[in-house]
């Protein structure tokens, strides 16, 4: 197979041709000006020649006398200081009377043809074939004192004379030629290399080829990917992204307008500390187009540390919500038989042995009390609150606290029969889960294991949900960050950064908090450990494109 030339090379031959070619039209056109320009400067200087010899005092009589030799001695040493080839002095008859160059022409005829306007009285400049070769010449009549013409003066500069200083001319144009062309040459190179280091050391097919796939790739992706650049317009945008957000414009309409201008963006995600703080997001649930969205972003880096722009990539949270949900519920699920797996295997060995020791009075009270028991926090619970989901998970917690050891008590006073509109009911759920695991989580690294109490009331014009533990609590240095995401109390690390097993709970429940317009707040318990306290209003007042930064 033929090998082809690389890009840079063929690059640089067509940068270096064109300038050659270049060069060589300017040489062309130079050579044609300064030709045309020494014809016309000689022709003058000529004509001034002629003009003065023919009126130089005495010339005219000697002329007039036929006295060569007195005409050979007046013009000699004019001949020595002019530049011109020749020096020509002719009669009335157009017959030499001295010639510079030929003196063996004297008293023959003068040739060119051109003598006419001359012996009329006028001063004439022409190219013409003389007795020594072609030549540019001047020739002025010569006039006795009644101003009748009784001789010619020429004076001319032969071609060859010219070509010699065109010659010179252009070699000197030559060299500076060659000049130019060695740092255009340079010039080509670096342009060259420099346009290939942009392309990123590719070819215009490789270069091709990857726009093919991307676009190809884009459009393949089920998650939305727009990108913009630093002033915010927008650089593409796939069939995903513009599904999701009903963008029905096509994608050749959207391309360089303001990010503004194609989708309602909440403004906390663009500002200056926002950027300043960390480039990239992951995960961020975000309000595009009055559509809830999980939102990730990566900065376009064409330099190190220059940010040209950005890339996002975002999913329906619908889709994640009800994902979760599932797995939450199979979760739950597996939890719950685990636990009364674990609670059944227990109670039936207690009994076996009440049994196997004939204490059947023991065993009757043993099976009364725990069906009490248990029976006793379905009815709270199933009473208290309608949702059946949000029955179900206080539950499981209650019974997944009791087999760590710790006791999950309810406020008396507890009522949930009804959920803001603002947030949703796997939300919910998702923020009083995090809050109870938490609390349990902070009670077991306690010496004295106290009760987590949990308080849920609707009564007012806002739901609270608040969660009080007596465990470890949290140091005054961590609570102005405990919400964002990574941050944790779990030995994993001093308190930071702890990896994504950890800290995303607390960060998770703030955000779904701060979406339905509510706030959730940290304070001490006494005598020890945390209060969680969430207020969600039921008439949503602020903007559901809040969240927690």
């Amino acid at each position: 197979m033929k090998r082809r030339l690389p890009f840079q090379v063929k690059l640089f031959l067509s940068l270096v041709g064109f300038s050659c070619l270049l060069l060589a039209l300017l040489g062309a056109i130079l050579f044609h000006v300064i030709d045309r320009q020494l014809h016309r400067d000689l022709g003058q200087r000529a004509r001034v020649q002629a003009s003065q010899i023919a009126l130089m005092p005495g010339l005219a009589d000697k002329v007039a006398a036929r006295d060569v030799s007195a005409i050979a001695r007046m013009i000699q040493p004019i001949r020595r200081q002019s530049d011109a080839s020749y020096i020509v002095i002719g009669d009335v008859h157009e017959q030499h009377l001295y010639h510079s160059e030929s003196p063996e022409r004297l008293h023959l005829p003068m040739i060119g043809g051109d003598n006419a306007e001359v012996l009329q009285g006028k001063i004439i400049i022409s190219m013409r074939q003389g007795g020594i070769g072609v030549s540019l010449r001047s020739k002025a009549p010569i006039l006795d004192a009644d101003k009748r013409v009784i001789g010619i003066v020429s004076v001319g500069y032969l071609t060859s004379y010219i070509a010699n200083i065109n010659a010179r001319l252009l070699w000197q144009a030559g060299l500076y030629g060659l000049l130019l062309l060695l740092l255009l040459f340079i010039f080509s190179w670096m342009f060259t290399r420099n346009v290939k280091r942009q392309m990123f050391w590719l070819e215009p097919k490789d270069i091709a080829l990857l726009v093919r796939q991307q676009k190809a790739l884009l459009e393949a992706m089920y998650e939305g990917v727009f990108a913009i650049n630093a002033e915010k317009q927008l650089l593409l945008i796939n069939r995903a992204a513009r599904e999701m957000l009903d963008i029905h414009r096509p994608e050749n309409e959207l391309l360089g307008k303001p990010l503004v201008d194609v989708m309602q963006t909440p403004p906390a995600f663009f500002t200056q500390s926002d950027v300043a703080e960390s480039s990239s997001h992951h995960d961020r649930i975000m309000v595009l187009n009055q559509r809830q969205v999980i939102v990730n972003r990566v900065p376009i880096e064409l330099e190190p540390d220059a940010e040209s722009g950005w890339v996002f990539s975002f999913r329906d949270k619908n889709d994640i919500n009800t994902l979760s949900s599932q797995l939450s519920q199979v979760k739950r699920y597996a939890d719950n038989l685990r636990i009364m797996r674990h609670e059944q295997l227990n109670w039936t060995a207690t009994l076996a042995g009440l049994l196997q020791m004939q204490r059947y009075d023991d065993a009757m009270r043993y099976i009364q009390a725990q069906s009490e028991g248990a029976q006793s926090v379905l009815d709270f619970v199933s009473a208290h609150v309608t949702s059946p989901a949000l029955c179900g998970l206080l539950l499981g917690k209650y019974v997944s606290a009791r087999e760590k050891g710790i006791e999950l008590k309810f406020d008396p006073a507890c009522q949930l029969t009804r959920i803001p509109a603002a947030i949703s009911e796997t939300a919910l759920m998702s923020v009083t889960g995090n809050l109870l695991d938490n609390a349990v989580d902070a009670t077991l690294k306690a010496h004295a294991q106290a009760p987590v109490e949990l308080y849920i009331s609707d009564r007012n014009q806002e739901l609270l949900i608040e969660v009080a533990d007596r465990g470890c609590g949290v140091g005054d240095a961590l609570k102005p960050h405990i919400f964002a995401q990574g941050v944790t109390t779990k030995p994993s690390g001093n308190h930071e950064m702890a990896g994504s097993d950890h800290g995303i709970g607390l960060y998770l429940a703030a955000g779904y908090v701060h979406q339905a317009g509510g706030s959730i707040e940290i304070s001490d318990n006494t005598p020890q450990g945390t209060i969680f306290s969430v207020f969600i209003p039921f008439s949503l007042s602020v903007s559901a494109g809040q969240h927690h930064e």
